[in-house]
């Protein structure tokens, strides 16, 4: 075996007879449940281990949201109601989602840069918070209320003219499709003045999969100083305050876990003062990788084993088009190995190097390469950890026609 650096500890899931146990089942049980393989499932205790460790560390009275767009399964987002204080959704199907956990519509926004006139009625219909991408959305969202007689309710997502340093995806800086550039956002608000809108606040979002707390501390403090400047010219209070997200979770070897501590101790000395400025405001930290992507993982199974030339590759019925983020193909400039196990031989047992590959008919659906694991033959089990968030739905499912896998919630 070749040295390599090792993935951060995974100790989200308990390891029995060195079975991989999620929600408190086997691999095998799990299958059966599941009604067979592939199959993604997410635990339960392990999402709520994540909110209940950021209530504990981050300061009292910040609101936390989950981003829906993370993980929507429909089982996931009604477990994940009574623990969050709302819902930010991306497109009219997840506003239905959130609407059918529970989730009062004054509790939901919707952000996303090309928002539909049927889209738009939707969310003025149900009392959403609209973020505004741009003026000409903002005219499009007043002419929808007009149609329906209702006010709409919006607040201002803003293009800082700031990034979020070592971020995995930014989000804002520059140019980009995402908010308004805040040195137009003062325009925006007289605007939204007068047309009589229902003004909420602000949305600023930076960037996300972040694993360095010093450069979230800079970027919310950054935020907050911007949100202060832009609330001089807002046309009322500003009632809501989205400072975005951004916490990441370790993917890859030589990655280690986001250090929670500074960014709270940040936000505790930094919240009094924004809440002596703003009064009353809801600050909200939005969420969705970092409170899901730990809590789920994926099963396939081996259906062939062989050798070429020299190099031993184990054939899964799963692959890139059920996770397209594991085989390197969702934002991977180079290409690096999510965690993979032998969902029943976790670290025991003989060892061995081998690529696992997919059934399909391109060398992209690769989901591990010269990764070492304990032996698998045909029928044994394959899990990919750290999938609870952008797996099912950013893959293409109808690529080469294969059936779908299955979500299960334990």
């Amino acid at each position: 075996m070749t040295d390599r650096p090792e993935h951060a500890p995974l100790t989200q899931f308990a390891i029995v007879d060195d079975r991989l146990i999620v929600g408190g089942r086997t691999p095998r049980d799990l299958a059966a449940i599941a009604g067979g393989t592939p199959f993604y499932a997410y635990d339960r205790a392990a999402i709520g281990q994540r909110l209940a460790t950021l209530r504990a560390c981050l300061p009292p009275g910040l609101h936390l949201h989950y981003a829906v767009k993370a993980n929507p399964m429909p089982a996931v987002v009604e477990a994940m109601r009574p623990l969050v204080d709302g819902f930010d959704v991306a497109s009219l199907g997840e506003l239905r989602i959130a609407l059918d956990a529970g989730m009062p519509g004054g509790e939901i926004s919707f952000a996303g840069p090309g928002k539909t006139d049927r889209e738009l009625a939707g969310a003025i219909a149900a009392g959403i918070t609209v973020n505004l991408e741009s003026a000409g959305e903002l005219e499009r969202a007043a002419c929808v209320g007009g149609w329906l007689g209702i006010t709409p309710r919006v607040a201002v997502r803003v293009n800082p003219d700031f990034e979020l340093k070592s971020s995995g995806m930014k989000m804002a800086g520059g140019a980009k499709p995402f908010g308004i550039d805040a040195e137009q956002v003062p325009a925006v608000l007289a605007r939204i003045g007068a047309l009589g809108c229902d003004f909420r606040g602000f949305h600023i979002f930076s960037g996300s999969q972040n694993l360095r707390h010093e450069s979230l501390i800079e970027a919310q403090s950054l935020t907050l100083e911007l949100a202060l400047r832009l609330a001089d010219t807002a046309p009322g209070p500003v009632q809501l305050l989205n400072i975005g997200g951004g916490f990441g979770i370790p993917y890859f070897p030589g990655e280690q876990p986001l250090e929670l501590a500074p960014i709270a101790d940040n936000l505790a000395r930094s919240l009094p003062g924004v809440k002596a400025r703003l009064g009353d405001v809801e600050v909200v930290i939005e969420l969705g990788r970092y409170l899901v992507g730990e809590a789920g993982a994926y099963f396939c199974e081996v259906v062939d084993r062989k050798v070429s030339r020299g190099r031993t590759f184990l054939v899964t019925n799963g692959g890139l088009h059920h996770h397209l983020a594991a085989s390197g193909n969702f934002g991977q400039v180079l290409r690096k190995n999510y965690p993979v196990v032998a969902a029943e031989r976790v670290h025991g047992g003989p060892r061995e190097e081998v690529t696992v590959v997919g059934p399909l008919c391109t060398p992209l659906d690769l989901l591990a390469d010269r990764v070492e694991l304990g032996r698998c033959e045909v029928g044994d089990l394959i899990t990919v950890l750290q999938s609870g968030a952008y797996g099912y739905t950013a893959s293409p499912h109808a690529f080469l026609s294969h059936p779908l896998p299955a979500e299960i919630l334990v």
